[in-house]
């Protein structure tokens, strides 16, 4: 879309816009003679207050957003100082929703107020519609020059807020969304049509969990010029403080005993889930990647575009999640390391989502024919003992619990988990915001009205993710597509590299929990073990986007088989060996097919060296 094509339609009073210019961060301005619209972009204020960035659902719906995430106590104010340009009447818009309106019940958790120096305007927002909308806030008057700007959340039950428009023409209303909307900002915050460059690179690795960081390392320290880009502003993915979840798998084995010598640098070494957040080493996994010397962080940034030379990527764009800032990265080689696929995707990438059957595979722990079922994504939570813990407020608007269908525990696990049929990329924030709805109402029916409700009196809600840890989604295929039988074989392929020991661990939903509820937030699962067995290299890269690189779950498997290779120790010995491939990509100008068809040996030589620190 071109950049003035959202106007056509959206009110006669901004057609003629003269000027745009940027007043700030995530702050814009159009004029039209002395009609004036600003934008202030949430995500960007200077002062997040106790507001939270996500950004978990920028390609659905635009942008990154502020989250109230208070867990029932209302969090600080987010503020921004901003300049208004001249005095007078301005229309208020707010973009944002009620998250809880897709399951038609009563209430608005997450209410919030607009206030502009410190007086409130009349509308509270939050309050309708089930998807994300301009919701109208009425009028307000201020005078010309600086004024604060500031979110004040009324609940602390996850309000949201994408984007504030003031404009002083009435008869404008902000594009709904799509690409109409993404025009309007980038004309309002004066965005460039090309990124300004991020600099020169052999390898550009995107996604920051255990499979991206190992691969980004390795690339380093074998002399390849790297990018590593995650959207976060944390490395380590489901396996970081934000998330919680401790890594599998084993490491270190025959044949090539030195895999998972950078995965035991970085992963965190304490065994369990939804523990306190220093058990999961954020520190320590981002200075081992500050630490290479041919390696440049970029943390807070997603890759939102890809640009393609034939069957070649030629350049991603990132834009920073809270500066709205873009950088165009150029390099002759990626890596999708994003879990979702989202570069091979964007770059059309062949995939598979949901299940293959057993009449295409062969599989015996496949479905007779294949589905569109996923394994789900978990909100993992935990308390703490607090003497005279305050009360939890009652969750009319939350999932309904009773004495035989409560989720009596003090801390969540790998259990916690819903999705299964849901579609994991576009329908993710409904699958989040069920959890939210489970863990908030399952805990205030243990501390309210609980049979034995004194044995949580005591207790505290003091951690619930709102970064949910996926399991599945896409998965791009490669020149071998791993399956079961491989697996029960241990099929000796001639590119053997990982090998992997985790059972085929596959979750679906607790049939107690999907006949109460219908729809079930709790898993089951079958999980038989099996002998070692090795992944091929030829399932690391794309089959058809030449110089794609892959690790983590969106390697090239079917869905069984990805029971098994999904834990992170195992991705992070993947990641490993793509940053090897890199190398030998680099040196001998190949694309990574060519690695397999005649560079191999160079490849099992590096994988028998390994990259650890003590091999340095």
């Amino acid at each position: 879309m071109k950049r003035r094509d959202f106007l056509k339609g959206a009110g006669a009073g901004i057609l003629g816009v003269m000027a745009a210019g940027r007043l700030g961060r995530g702050q814009g301005i159009l004029k039209d003679g002395d009609r004036v619209t600003m934008l202030l972009e949430a995500e960007a204020f200077a002062n997040h207050g106790g507001w939270k960035v996500d950004q978990q659902f920028m390609d659905q719906m635009g942008s990154p957003f502020l989250l109230a995430h208070g867990l029932g106590r209302p969090v600080e104010d987010a503020t921004q100082e901003v300049r208004f340009p001249r005095g007078g009447e301005y229309r208020v818009w707010v973009r944002t929703r009620n998250w809880v309106a897709p399951w038609n019940v009563d209430g608005a958790p997450g209410k919030f107020r607009l206030l502009v120096n410190g007086r409130p305007v009349d509308t509270v927002f939050g309050t309708e519609g089930d998807e994300w909308h301009w919701q109208d806030g009425g009028t307000v008057r201020v005078d010309k020059g600086r004024a604060t700007v500031a979110l004040r959340d009324l609940t602390g039950f996850d309000g949201r807020c994408d984007a504030i428009v003031f404009t002083t023409d009435k008869g404008f209303r902000p594009p709904h969304g799509g690409p109409r909307l993404d025009a309007f900002r980038r004309e309002a915050l004066g965005l460039p049509d090309t990124p300004p460059s991020a600099g020169d690179y052999d390898f550009v690795v995107v996604g920051g969990g255990i499979a991206g960081t190992a691969a980004a390392i390795v690339a380093s320290r074998l002399g390849v010029k790297t990018a590593l880009i995650q959207d976060r502003p944390v490395l380590g993915g489901n396996n970081s403080s934000e998330i919680r979840v401790h890594a599998l798998g084993g490491v270190n084995k025959h044949p090539y005993k030195a895999l998972g010598d950078v995965v035991k640098e970085i992963a965190a070494t304490h065994c369990g889930n939804a523990e306190e957040a220093e058990k999961y080493h954020d520190e320590r996994i981002l200075k081992a990647a500050r630490a290479e010397d041919n390696l440049d962080l970029y943390l807070n940034m997603r890759v939102v575009d890809v640009e393609k030379d034939g069957n070649r990527i030629s350049a991603v764009t990132g834009k920073h999640t809270h500066k709205n800032t873009e950088k165009r990265f150029e390099a002759p080689l990626f890596a999708d390391c994003t879990g979702d696929g989202n570069v091979g995707y964007m770059a059309g990438a062949e995939y598979r989502m949901g299940r293959e059957g057993e009449n295409q595979t062969g599989e015996s722990m496949a479905p007779e024919k294949p589905d569109e079922m996923t394994m789900g994504c978990s909100v993992l939570w935990n308390s703490r003992k607090e003497p005279g813990a305050p009360d939890f407020p009652d969750c009319p608007w939350g999932v309904q619990f009773d004495e035989n269908t409560a989720w009596k525990t003090f801390k969540a696990d790998w259990k916690w988990e819903a999705g299964y049929w849901r579609n994991m990329i576009t329908e993710f924030e409904y699958v989040r915001d069920y959890l939210l709805r489970a863990v908030y109402s399952n805990w205030a029916f243990l501390k309210n009205e609980h049979e034995n409700k004194q044995k949580w009196a005591d207790r505290e809600l003091n951690w619930v993710a709102y970064v949910a840890g996926k399991r599945e989604s896409r998965r791009l295929l490669g020149d071998v597509i791993l399956d079961q039988l491989d697996i029960d074989n241990a099929k000796k392929y001639p590119d053997a590299c990982v090998t992997a020991t985790w059972g085929i661990d596959l979750h679906h939903p607790h049939p107690k929990y999907k006949k109460a509820f219908g729809e079930s937030f709790i898993a089951a699962n079958r999980h038989p073990h099996h002998k070692p067995y090795p992944i091929p290299y030829r399932c690391l890269y794309s089959r058809n986007v030449d110089n794609l690189l892959l690790a983590g779950r969106d390697i090239s498997v079917t869905h069984v088989a990805l029971g098994t290779v999904r834990v992170m120790r195992t991705t992070g010995m993947m990641g490993e060996v793509i940053g090897m491939a890199s190398r030998v990509c680099t040196q001998a100008g190949i694309p990574p097919r060519g690695v397999y068809k005649s560079r191999l040996d160079q490849l099992k030589e590096l994988m028998k060296e390994g990259a650890g620190l003590k091999n340095g």
